[in-house]
């Protein structure tokens, strides 16, 4: 039975908020959902949510404005909002997205980059971003799994990370963990989080990424390659030319389905057309 208002509140998102907290949900996930609702929200224009003006809203975001996997995201989110909601009959459908043969080069981040960025930050005395770096890149951890690279965790060799439900164990590699010692007599740290700001508190999300933007100057490398996520990209496209083994990759990365970690190993273009060249099948 459907409630007597469909109209979205403020009060509606916060408690989806509450709502996405109590499933223990990554907050990075919790602040898109609630973005890509309240702008829903604004969209409406006090309207009431039904199946049609839903329809409606999902064919406004397919202007050009939005790559399909954005579309794909903001309807992902909406939906969501329903079911808590109780407004099934709403549920939109995804995009239907082709599968990609090859990647754009132009966002990948070399290892000959990657190289140049550790070397500035090492020049210009940014301990803590060249070794932040190298921790992410040497072992594949997402950005938000930083905070578990912990004092014991060094001393170990080894994080036990709990993320998304899921508890998996990352090798830190044993030169990375004498740096990082190293690092951690140097600056006095007795326990817990490794990488700290001035103050104390751990790094976030938001500033790993800001200061990693800030060396791109200085390593000449182009700043739309350079994010945390691409770190983890370069690993994973690194161990699979080494191992050739993607059940053990997604393993590593902490993927679900190895569907997901096909992605990151996908060829670029100029590969792609290599392969193809390499077939002779132009007399």
């Amino acid at each position: 039975m459907r409630r007597k208002s469909c109209r979205i509140s403020q009060d509606m998102i916060g408690s989806f908020v509450a709502h996405l907290r109590s499933e223990e949900r990554e907050e990075s996930t919790i602040q898109k959902y609630c973005h890509n609702v309240e702008e829903f929200a604004v969209w409406l224009e006090g309207r009431e949510v039904t199946k049609a003006v839903a329809v409606e809203w999902k064919e406004s975001l397919q202007d050009g404005r939005f790559a399909p996997a954005t579309v794909n995201g903001k309807i992902a989110a909406v939906n969501a909002f329903f079911r808590f909601a109780g407004w099934e009959e709403c549920h939109l459908r995804a995009l239907r997205l082709q599968r990609r043969v090859f990647r754009d080069p132009g966002r990948d981040l070399t290892q000959g980059e990657y190289e140049k960025l550790i070397q500035a930050a090492y020049a210009r005395n940014d301990e803590r971003l060249a070794l932040l770096m190298e921790t992410i890149c040497a072992t594949g951890i997402r950005v938000s799994e930083v905070k578990y690279i912990t004092v014991k965790a060094v001393n170990q060799g080894r994080a036990v990370i709990a993320l998304k439900g899921k508890i998996r164990t990352i090798i830190l590699p044993g030169k990375l963990c004498k740096r990082l010692q190293k690092y951690i007599k140097k600056n006095k740290i007795a326990s817990g989080e490794v990488f700290l700001t001035g103050s104390g508190k751990g790094m976030s999300r938001r500033q790993i990424w800001a200061e990693m933007k800030k060396i791109c100057l200085f390593a000449h490398v182009e700043p739309s390659k350079v994010f945390p996520h691409n770190l983890r990209h370069l690993f994973a496209q690194t161990y699979y030319k080494v191992y050739r083994d993607i059940v053990k990759l997604a393993d590593v990365l902490g993927h679900s389905s190895v569907e997901t970690t096909r992605i990151y190993l996908i060829s670029t273009g100029q590969e792609h057309a290599r392969q193809m060249d390499r077939l002779g099948l132009v007399v």
